[in-house]
């Protein structure tokens, strides 16, 4: 399972959302976590259909959309989605 993190440099939800995923990512170890910088990734954004940061996208392992979060998510969030895409 991939959790793709869209981010920007500057962006203070991001850091917190870094926070939640480094934790999802202790606690369920097949899940990998995947940031992109909106500036860097703009056609990834774009294709993804990115309009704020942070924003995460959990997709299962056939890389079909599960769950995305716009802000800052749970941890308590994360978990479930990623139950999901098990």
């Amino acid at each position: 399972m991939e959790l793709t993190y869209f981010s920007s440099a500057f962006c203070e939800p991001c850091m917190q959302t870094r926070a939640v995923l480094a934790e999802v990512e202790r606690l369920v170890p097949q899940a990998t976590v995947r940031e992109l910088d909106v500036v860097r990734d703009v056609a990834e954004a774009e294709a993804d259909g990115i309009r704020i940061t942070p924003t995460v996208i959990i997709r299962d392992a056939a890389g079909i959309e599960v769950f995305r979060a716009t802000g800052v998510p749970t941890l308590a969030q994360v978990l479930v989605a990623a139950a999901k895409a098990v």
